[in-house]
């Protein structure tokens, strides 16, 4: 009976935590996919193309499953923190934050790309 019991325990944890193991190389990915699109946004110096490269690189990394989705939010709440405490305002910071849960939530990054943003990016 003891047997019996672990065994259907076991097959409940199993089932659940499944692919636990895949999150850290999700996480990773994630984190390369923010700096992409932060690298991204630097080299591009568009005016205006921040929510862009937020919403994308939130989007693409939130594709590498819920490590990517982890790794997003950490990434952008301390972005958002920091940028927070160097004088960045309320209204830019809710701005930020609705893009990068857009992107996250699997929302078109492309709806915050700005007009004449060259096709590379």
């Amino acid at each position: 009976m003891k047997m019996l019991l672990a065994g259907i325990v076991l097959i409940f944890i199993a089932g659940s935590e499944a692919h636990w193991y895949n999150f850290p190389g999700e996480a990773a990915q994630g984190a390369v996919d923010m700096w992409r699109a932060y690298h991204d946004m630097k080299e591009s110096n568009w005016k205006n193309g921040d929510k862009y490269f937020h919403a994308r690189g939130n989007y693409e990394a939130a594709q590498r499953g819920p490590g990517g989705v982890w790794v997003a939010e950490v990434i952008s709440d301390l972005r958002e923190l920091v940028q927070g405490m160097s004088g960045q305002g309320p209204e830019d910071e809710a701005a930020d934050q609705a893009a990068n849960h857009w992107g996250r939530s699997g929302g078109d990054p492309n709806r915050y790309r700005p007009k004449g943003l060259p096709e590379k990016y």
